[in-house]
């Protein structure tokens, strides 16, 4: 296991906050953090997912403003080839799911799947964390006029070619199961669903393991 250091992109001014942890030529996992969350909550997952053969790309939020939500799918992007990777499955916890989500479908031919840990819904103010983690204030202000500013189409339209895998918690107030279940209703074709029991909201940390052990065992690396 290698323990990584955060790292600064910096195109434009941007300053978008990245570490890639693990080694290798595992499959490429990009995890994006919740509306104004830093990335090192996502650590202990990532660990888990690292020590099973991904390589796992924490990639941070822009500081500067952002239009859209196709500007935040960008980011995610320019920082993949800044790091030299062709393509990754593109996840996300709460926000991070939605930004997940646009990239799928403005990059189709850089994404190997979508991985949504948690599925919020049309309103930023879904994925609040009620002060459970530190939250960046103008960053979760930006995301929030990003996604005001974007058609719900532009970004809830599940992309027509890449598989989904929804993991969520099953006492999760912030991003109720029923989310996830309806999203998989439109497209049962393209999306699988697990839910865990006795998990809430911060269940990436909470049940990081178990949460590492069903996208080891979706994505087939056993």
């Amino acid at each position: 296991m290698t323990v990584a250091d955060p790292s600064i992109f910096e195109p434009d001014g941007r300053a978008i906050r990245h570490v890639v942890d693990g080694e290798g030529d595992g499959p490429v996992l990009v995890l994006l953090p919740g509306r104004g969350l830093d990335i090192t909550y996502l650590g202990t997952l990532a660990m888990v997912l690292e020590e099973e053969g991904f390589r796992v790309v924490r990639v941070g939020s822009r500081r500067t403003a952002a239009a859209t939500m196709h500007d935040l799918a960008q980011d995610v992007i320019d920082v993949l080839d800044h790091l030299g990777f062709d393509d990754a499955w593109i996840g996300g916890h709460g926000f991070g799911g939605t930004i997940a989500r646009t990239v799928a479908l403005d990059h189709d031919d850089r994404v190997n799947g979508v991985l949504l840990l948690t599925v919020d819904g049309a309103s930023a103010e879904n994925d609040d964390v009620s002060g459970a983690l530190p939250q960046d204030a103008e960053i979760a202000g930006m995301q929030a006029a990003a996604l005001a500013a974007t058609p719900e189409a532009e970004w809830a339209t599940v992309a027509p070619n890449h598989p989904i895998l929804i993991i969520q918690g099953a006492d999760d107030p912030i991003a109720p199961p029923v989310n996830g279940e309806q999203l998989r209703a439109t497209a049962p074709h393209l999306v699988s669903l697990t839910t865990i029991e006795g998990a809430g909201h911060l269940f990436v940390s909470t049940h990081a393991g178990e949460t590492g052990f069903l996208i080891e065992d979706y994505l087939g690396m056993d």
